[in-house]
């Protein structure tokens, strides 16, 4: 007896509540789904060395604790390096601060002079936009107070996944009827490959694109080049959006401690020079996985990202649609949805082909 064959409006009605469904849970439960999420990338990516120890004879409890102790030591010697630009950064504020406000009431006497604005209307706006931002810069706060928080637990999920692999690649094999054995197999296979080429590609561009950021400020003069091209790098790891900011940083940091704008002109040549071969020669050769997702899709899911996880969402966003795409691509009824979030651009739409078979077929009258 054939399956009953529903209306599209229907299908697409219930996919949608099921969707939303879907993403009200992935939301309410953030605080579960986001460290589990972190650990779940991360245990993709260190483990290759936890099976080179395991190959060594090495007890598989020990191995993979050998494997996050050398990825904390990384990690913390990121950390110290930072701190001790920050110290020096810290050390210097008062007379930073000083610089900004002098620049600031040039800025605002200008204004009064030119647009006829009061510097009291304009203390009040700036007032004003303080108070409003503040939700804005709790939230923000919240975010980062987060991705602290999660630095305790997601050591022990990743202990975790990579303990029981095993036992989780078994699962998804047996949820499924063995005729599509294959197909899951190559799923996770390409899931584990693109997730790892996608986060050591990043942490390679992070490396490089610090270096010549920090080169190019300390050429220019910038005081605290090597703090802020790093922390650039960093934000070069959003799509999109931190390479703005990353650009603000500095051009900010040289008009504070700068006389005229020769400097901020250079800092704005050097970064678009930097972002250049970030864009055509390091993402294409060095991020660049299987799995290639096209800008438009990439821009909206760091929105979505960012709405529904904030500052993590942004983080996961990318290596999340790399998968669903890997997913998409093996599944028929999905390999539209899978073309639509690649970055294959066809030559011609299949609007123009279908009305070229229609003149070809309708006879000439």
């Amino acid at each position: 007896m054939p399956a009953k064959e529903y209306p599209f409006y229907l299908k697409s009605t219930v996919i949608m509540f099921g969707l939303i469904l879907l993403v009200y849970i992935f939301y309410q439960l953030a605080d579960v789904f986001v460290p589990v999420a972190y650990s779940l990338f991360i245990a993709i990516l260190l483990n290759p060395v936890c099976n080179w120890l395991e190959k060594k004879k090495v007890p598989k409890a020990i191995a993979i604790s050998i494997t996050l102790l050398l990825a904390s030591i990384a990690i913390a010697g990121l950390f110290y390096f930072l701190s001790t630009q920050i110290i020096q950064f810290g050390d210097s504020l008062p007379v930073l601060k000083q610089k900004f406000a002098t620049i600031s009431a040039s800025a605002q006497s200008w204004v009064a002079t030119t647009f006829g604005y009061p510097v009291q209307k304009q203390n009040l706006l700036i007032k004003e936009a303080m108070n409003n931002s503040q939700s804005l810069l709790g939230s923000t706060l919240g975010s980062v107070l987060g991705i602290f928080g999660l630095v305790f637990i997601i050591p022990v999920y990743v202990f975790l996944v990579l303990y029981y692999k095993t036992l989780l690649l078994n699962f998804f094999y047996e949820v499924f009827s063995e005729e599509n054995s294959k197909r899951v197999a190559d799923v996770l296979q390409e899931t584990k490959a693109a997730v790892q080429s996608y986060i050591i590609g990043l942490l390679i561009e992070m490396i490089i694109v610090a270096a010549l950021n920090s080169l190019a400020l300390i050429l220019l003069g910038v005081k605290y080049g090597i703090l802020i091209g790093v922390i650039g790098a960093i934000l070069n790891l959003v799509p999109y959006l931190g390479g703005i900011i990353a650009i603000a940083l500095p051009v900010l940091m040289a008009t504070v401690t700068k006389d005229g704008y020769s400097t901020q002109l250079g800092v704005i040549g050097a970064y678009l020079v930097i972002q250049f071969i970030d864009n055509n020669i390091l993402v294409p050769n060095i991020v660049s996985s299987k799995v290639q997702i096209n800008a438009l899709m990439s821009i909206i899911v760091v929105f979505l990202g960012n709405m529904l996880w904030g500052l993590s969402g942004m983080f996961l966003s990318i290596p999340f649609l790399a998968v669903l795409k890997i997913i998409f691509d093996r599944i028929d009824g999905l390999k539209p949805w899978g073309k639509l979030l690649g970055d294959t651009v066809p030559t011609r739409h299949k609007g123009d082909i279908w009305k070229r078979r229609k003149k070809v077929i309708l006879p000439v009258k």
